[in-house]
């Protein structure tokens, strides 16, 4: 029963998307501080905040108020993306490939025997009776 659940575990894409939804929401918090404190002020270096202290383009609107599209939501959004993708893919997925390749390394893939078809089988029959009826 063990060995089942183990050959269930590490078959397929179980690992994978294990990996990705646990790590990825534990993950998701250290990320968006690393970004809040880091990312999001050099952006809004580049870009003045507006009374919201949202940055990003301002534009004004058909009533002259400004409105500001938050261009630094998107962009720390992204980052915090790919940071995620990038440690999930490093910390867990590359080694459990190699652990899958490990195990198929180790235990290559048995080639199934083909039975042969019914016209050999024929043949063989026909070139045994000739032989036995020339002997």
């Amino acid at each position: 029963m063990i060995k089942g659940f183990k050959e269930f575990i590490t078959k397929g894409n179980v690992i994978d998307l294990a990996v990705a939804v646990v790590i990825g929401g534990a993950f998701t918090a250290i990320v968006n501080a690393v970004v809040s404190a880091i990312i999001t002020p050099l952006v809004a270096m580049f870009f003045k905040a507006d009374e919201a202290g949202n940055f990003g383009f301002t534009v004004q609107n058909i009533y002259g108020d400004p409105v500001t599209f938050p261009v630094g939501e998107l962009i720390s959004a992204i980052i915090s993306f790919f940071a995620v993708a990038l440690v999930v893919y490093f910390v867990f997925v590359v080694p459990m490939n190699t652990y899958k390749e490990r195990q198929a390394a180790k235990n290559p893939a048995v080639e199934e025997e083909t039975l042969p078809t019914e016209q050999e089988l024929l043949i063989e029959i026909r070139d045994a009776l000739r032989k036995s009826n020339s002997v």
